[in-house]
């Protein structure tokens, strides 16, 4: 059952809450605005901060379809927005010829029609749901696409419609909610972030952290839940080459119920990096490192905590 669109801040946050997020007031605050003044939202920070989690939990509250674009380099406008059926347009051609059909433009019009559009993720979000509200649009990780293709979105979040050059113009009766993501591997164009609303979405402190780890993997004890948050919050102060994100502490805190861990040790720590650690330099220099300080600290932190 579709959902209303939150009327104040505090539903807004009621809602992220409802859908098993943990967000802050400011991150409740743009998300309301953009939701009431129907404008894209442009969330920006490091992976694993939660960016993506929004789009899903925003449209599993509102009851709205979530369509996703996952941007990669050479993205084109066929893999995103449209293509024609060439196949079936030659084939409609032949017949129009063997019917004796000679007129150029009436058969020009006629395999140029909607019956031969294939629509991809962009022109879909264009399009009303059965009950008349319009999707969530997710453009995932966008500073993977090419600066050409960043180009084009302009028209989709300015004026929410497409220009299809042999067919026209298709536009939205209500503009789709528009989430944007980047790992800000690359600068992203002004003119597209003027578009938006913006927002920086940074590590969560210990506090909202360990309310993450609660809500997402409640199988880990308590006081293990702590030890895993304080120590992740250490690693996130050391000169690593990608520090762990929210969606990694989630990851060990449940791998580490599997195996029915009560509280960190050196041992269990060294044997679980994989899951914590993306990156064998990484993992080689804590395994180097005295791991027994490292546990000791954040058990430390934990009780401060």
């Amino acid at each position: 059952m579709p959902a209303a669109v939150p009327a104040t801040i505090d539903d807004t946050l009621a809602l992220l809450t409802s859908g098993g997020y943990v967000a802050d007031r400011a991150l409740a605050t743009v998300l309301f605005l953009s939701l009431r003044m129907k404008r894209p939202l442009f969330l920006e920070g490091e992976a694993g901060v939660g960016k993506t989690e929004i789009a899903k939990v925003l449209a599993a509250t509102l009851g709205r379809p979530l369509i996703r674009l996952q941007c990669y380099e050479g993205l084109d406008l066929a893999s995103a927005v449209y293509e024609w059926n060439y196949a079936a347009q030659m084939v409609e051609i032949r017949i129009a010829e063997a019917a004796g059909v000679a007129d150029r433009g009436e058969i020009a019009s006629d395999v140029f029609s909607e019956r031969f559009l294939i629509k991809r993720p962009v022109l879909q979000a264009l399009e009303p749901t059965v009950d008349g509200r319009a999707p969530v649009l997710l453009i995932d990780e966008l500073d993977r696409a090419d600066e050409a293709f960043e180009a084009f979105l302009l028209e989709v979040l300015a004026d929410h419609q497409v220009t299809i050059p042999e067919f026209g113009t298709i536009r939205a009766g209500e503009p789709p909610i528009v989430i944007i993501t980047t790992n800000r591997t690359r600068e992203i164009h002004d003119a597209l972030k003027r578009r938006c609303l913006y927002h920086w979405v940074d590590y969560p402190d210990i506090e909202r952290e360990l309310a993450i780890v609660r809500a997402k993997a409640p199988g880990a004890p308590a006081a293990l839940g702590r030890q895993v948050v304080a120590f992740v919050q250490t690693l996130r102060e050391m000169d690593l080459f990608k520090v762990p994100g929210v969606a990694e502490t989630i990851d060990w805190a449940t791998a580490l119920a599997e195996l029915n861990t009560l509280a960190l040790d050196p041992e269990t720590v060294s044997d679980t990096l994989g899951v914590l650690l993306k990156y064998q330099d990484d993992i080689a220099r804590l395994r180097t490192s005295d791991l027994g300080r490292l546990v000791d600290q954040a058990k430390s932190r934990a009780l401060a905590g």
